[in-house]
């Protein structure tokens, strides 16, 4: 993110934070007022309801009453008290009371003993009155009752024979949700039995109201939608059945809300406005050079030199002091870097020659196997920092020699079996002795592997083609050759003819087979430069003639097979 931008930005938070605050608040208080509405809404909607069922029941009582009185019906009643188990007395009883429902409209008619117990009843299932099997259930008297997937709302009277109750009629309608003008669900024990709400299912419904307490007001979210969910006391039907209303609150704010965000768009679009042009005219004379500093600073990000700022760029006085203590500091990292970088140089080359002390027939032999590594990944036409990395690696290449004993490393004759594996041992000492050491992380790869070979079969882990860091395979070959060119405690050195052939006989096998071609090429190209000077002069030649003889040897750049890592 631009500095301009971040300072634009840093200017108008807090303003946008008090708008938003602003913004908040009154959403929330608006919400409140939406749900206190609803809910002074729907008690008042409950308390009319409540009156009009209320005189509704005092005009059914009456009504029931008259019924009760029926001698038709006491007859029927008298007859099954008298003959509890005789199917045509309840067939007759049965009878009488599907010619009511018919006459009458009811849905439900049922006959109980003065104890309670079901004596016979019917009840209408789509356009037929069928008979109530009262042995599966007991309906309560008074109140609500489901049966077979229908429910009923049911009023009783009692059925009086002068002054002995000879039983109670209970009398049922279907019960309808189209009577209220809300959302209504009707529970048992918790579950949902009924339910109106649109574009939920009962089960979802129930879900949503596992939250809220029997017969208490609560807030539930159905299909992220808030509603207000309130128990209908005017109709208690007892028996575990709660009947309970619900209003949904974001459809009755929605057109608030709107009107509020329409407002608070034109008022945070006003203030956005004015906030970028406050910001723009207080922050340009801070911006403009804080920003060339920033630019001057990302360049010298990729070329690793850090800038020197002009002073007069800036008119500020905060602004030059900030670029006069930056100037100075640079100059102070530049001249640290450039102690450490010749600290780090003279380190390594110490390391190396500290190994090579230790005997005179490997004296010299980190610094040649190092410069024909460079000298490869030269002719690979690797970056600069890239050919750095691998010719300091070449140079380090046999540090962990140092753990390795004088009575190994310079024994006359061949070495035992317990000797080979005391110095394969090694390459991991060398990258235990750096791994710690801050800055050499990039060599451990060339130090610990390379001894491993093309075909797999080399140590210390067997890898095997490209699976081998491309600096490994670079020191591999560099390595054996000068090993092989070098006079040891119990044999000759080969010449370089010799060790080029042996190299290029073994390429695919020990020696990557492109690397191969490559230093073969160069190390014929030093062999005809050291031609050129006067015989003998080969076992003399010094450091610096083989640096200017691998120079001159070059290869045009090679390219890198498919797969290869830089």
């Amino acid at each position: 993110m631009r500095f301009a931008t971040r300072t634009f930005l840093w200017s108008f938070l807090p303003f946008a934070a008090v708008l938003l605050g602003s913004f908040g608040s009154i959403q929330k208080l608006v919400e409140y007022t939406v749900r206190e509405s609803l809910r002074s809404s729907l008690r008042q909607t409950h308390r009319s309801i409540s009156r009009v069922r209320s005189k509704s029941e005092i005009q059914n009582s009456r009504f029931l009453k008259i019924l009760g009185e029926s001698a038709t019906l006491k007859a029927g009643v008298q007859l099954l008290r008298l003959e509890p188990k005789s199917a045509a007395a309840r067939l007759t009883v049965e009878d009488q009371l599907r010619e009511m429902c018919n006459t009458l409209g009811f849905d439900f008619l049922l006959i109980s003993s003065p104890q309670g117990a079901p004596l016979a009843g019917v009840m209408r299932i789509g356009e037929q009155l069928a008979a109530m099997d009262t042995s599966r259930f007991r309906p309560p008297q008074t109140g609500y009752v489901a049966v077979e997937q229908r429910a009923y709302q049911v009023v009783s009277t009692p059925i009086d024979q002068g002054d002995e109750n000879i039983g109670v009629l209970s009398v049922g309608e279907r019960f309808d949700f189209s009577d209220f003008s809300t959302p209504i669900v009707l529970a048992h024990k918790g579950s949902v039995l009924r339910s109106n709400v649109p574009g939920a299912s009962p089960e979802e419904v129930e879900a949503a109201l596992k939250a809220c307490a029997e017969n208490q007001e609560c807030e539930i979210k159905l299909h992220g939608e808030a509603y207000i969910s309130q128990p209908i006391e005017s109709n208690s039907f007892g028996g575990g059945y709660v009947l309970r209303s619900l209003q949904s609150v974001d459809s009755a704010s929605a057109p608030v809300q709107a009107i509020l965000r329409n407002v608070f768009w034109i008022a945070g679009i006003v203030a956005l406005l004015a906030a970028m042009s406050l910001s723009a005219l207080s922050s340009r004379s801070i911006v403009r050079p804080i920003s060339a500093m920033i630019s001057h600073l990302r360049d010298s990000e990729k070329t690793g030199i850090l800038p020197e700022f002009h002073l007069e760029l800036a008119r500020a006085p905060e602004i030059r002091d900030l670029m006069d203590s930056f100037n100075r500091a640079a100059a102070s990292i530049r001249e640290g870097r450039q102690n450490l970088h010749r600290a780090y140089v003279e380190f390594v080359g110490s390391l190396a020659s500290a190994l090579d002390a230790r005997d005179r027939y490997t004296s010299g032999h980190s610094r040649r196997v190092s410069e024909y590594s460079r000298a490869i990944a030269e002719a690979l036409n690797k970056p600069a920092a890239k050919v750095e990395e691998i010719r300091i690696a070449a140079m380090l290449h046999d540090i962990g020699k140092i753990g390795i004993s004088d009575s190994v490393l310079q024994k006359q004759g061949g070495l035992s079996q317990e000797d080979r594996a005391l110095i394969k041992k090694h390459p991991a000492i060398g990258r235990r002795i750096l791994e710690g050491v801050q800055g050499f992380q990039d060599y451990l790869p060339a130090v610990e592997l390379h001894h491993e070979n093309w075909n797999g079969s080399g140590y210390p882990w067997g890898l095997s083609g490209h699976g081998i860091p491309l600096e490994a395979r670079i020191v591999r070959i560099a390595d054996a050759y000068d090993a092989m060119t070098t006079d040891r405690p119990y044999r000759r050195g080969m010449s370089p003819e010799e060790a080029l052939q042996v190299i290029e006989d073994n390429a695919g096998i020990q020696f990557d087979p492109d690397l191969v071609p490559i230093f073969a090429e160069i190390m014929r190209r030093i062999e005809r430069a050291s031609r050129a000077a006067a015989e003998g002069e080969r076992e003399a030649l010094s450091m610096q003639h083989l640096t200017e003889a691998v120079n001159g040897a070059m290869l045009e750049p090679v390219a890198i097979p498919e797969g290869e890592s830089a």
